[in-house]
């Protein structure tokens, strides 16, 4: 076997792996680059390899730096089978049409101020034709592909659906990490263990930071309290996929502990309210009974349209606001970043990983002003940030896993992860562990000996 790295090498998104074996081709994982320009530009440049040459795609998970480029290798003639869980599919049957919505609103604000990429990357109906490819697996069945090749998806706890593949040619195996979910976490199961594989495609999202130790509750709550006694606004922006959902299982407990003012909360983002709804049909993945998982749901009033989002510019009275995009960059977040960020009432609360080039970034790196489609905004809003919700693991928890391995790898490959992350878990692995490590870069491969 011989793996090939297109993506997420010394960056955060833009995951694609792929592995040849004989004349098997398989990519593992599709992934948009997000962030930056520098980074996004990526996304227009041609394919390295031939889209129709590859014969299948594997996903980890279904969040759009993972799979946001596959309408894309559909469109430029990938005719292959793409696997992978059932949660899976079912998100992507939702991010993929988002994404191919935003692509198609982006292009047409391009053309009409006359900046590059006037057309967009792809469509609705590009994202819809992509779906048709999607062949859904059980964890820990053992799948064929070709002659020589074999593959498992174990569940990895990072969101929902997601797993870690383990890919077989009968002699050597290798395991992609895909994003590692967290122990002990507050909806979802704890990662299981991987003790065995003899190449290791690891994260490093979080390879030189530990997640803070306090109680995301009672600091979210804190967060609510100080904002209401303000009159403000709480705007919290959340990837829609996993991390919605936490914070509404939050605000259920502050609310029905009493820890908090009974005000309103907004769940405002159509795909995060679709995904809210299909998250209580996956019962293997999440430790919450069926009717608490319905309860926690419902704390939240929904507003689907943009009228309705609109209207929330109208209440007068302290409310919460939980909309999309988790970085920022997007969405109906960018208006309210317009609506909440200059009054000093307010609070901006970030709840994930924020992207080099992001808003998110850039606010909670302290800037005072911030530039929205060509206007600027004084930033005097509280900006705050929870650093124990992330579905990541850190570099200590990586630490951990690596542990239950009962031989080490030959090799392991560090990815999705800015450099100094990258290096930082390097050495933290030389050191702790002894083992082989690399941070590949862009297009470099690797013969799996």
């Amino acid at each position: 076997m011989k793996i090939t790295f297109l993506g997420a090498v010394q960056e955060v998104t833009g995951s694609k792996f792929l592995i040849q074996n004989n004349k098997t081709k398989i990519l593992v994982d599709c992934g948009l680059f997000q962030g930056s320009k520098k980074l996004t530009t990526h996304n227009w440049d041609t394919f390295p390899i031939e889209p129709s040459s590859i014969d299948a795609i594997i996903l980890t998970h279904a969040h759009i730096d993972h799979t946001g480029y596959i309408p894309l290798l559909v469109k430029n003639g990938f005719t292959g089978k793409i696997y992978c869980s059932q949660a899976t599919y079912a998100l992507c049957a939702i991010l993929l049409l988002d994404s191919g919505h935003l692509h198609e609103e982006r292009a047409k604000k391009n053309k009409k101020i006359g900046r590059p990429h006037g057309y967009p990357l792809y469509t609705v109906i590009d994202a819809d034709y992509s779906l048709q490819f999607f062949q859904t697996v059980d964890y820990d069945k053992v799948m064929s592909i070709g002659k020589n090749v074999t593959f498992t998806l174990t569940r990895s706890g990072h969101i929902l659906g997601s797993a870690f593949i383990t890919l077989s040619d009968g002699k050597k195996t290798i395991t992609f990490s895909g994003d590692i979910g967290r122990p002990n976490q507050l909806i979802l199961k704890s990662p299981p263990h991987i003790k065995q594989t003899d190449f290791l495609v690891l994260e490093s999202t979080y390879g030189n930071k530990l997640h803070a130790e306090n109680d995301p509750i009672t600091f979210l709550g804190k967060i609510v309290n100080e904002t209401v006694a303000k009159g403000g606004t709480l705007i919290i922006p959340a990837f829609a996929v996993g991390r919605t959902q936490i914070i509404l299982y939050c605000l259920y407990q502050l609310k029905k502990n009493k820890s908090i003012a009974d005000i309103p909360i907004f769940l405002d983002s159509p795909m995060a309210i679709r995904v809210t709804n299909l998250f209580c049909n996956y019962r293997n993945e999440y430790k919450l009974s069926p009717q608490l998982c319905e309860d926690i749901f419902n704390v939240a009033t929904y507003t689907s349209t943009p009228a309705d989002s609109k209207h929330l510019y109208r209440i007068k009275e302290p409310l919460i606001i939980i909309a999309g995009s988790g970085m920022a960059t997007g969405g109906r977040m960018l208006e309210h970043l317009k609506n909440f960020v200059s009054n000093a009432k307010n609070t901006i609360l970030f709840v994930g990983f924020q992207v080099k080039g992001s808003y998110g970034r850039e606010l909670i790196n302290g800037t005072k002003k911030i530039k929205i489609d060509n206007q600027w905004y004084k930033v005097h809003a509280e900006i705050r940030s929870i650093k124990s919700l992330s579905a990541h693991a850190d570099y200590n928890e990586i630490l951990q896993w690596l542990g239950y391995f009962e031989s080490p790898p030959k090799k392991v490959f560090i990815t999705h992860g800015e450099i100094e992350a990258s290096r930082a878990l390097k050495k933290k692995i030389e050191k702790h562990f002894g083992w082989s490590v690399v941070i590949p870069k862009y297009l470099e491969s690797f013969d799996l000996k």
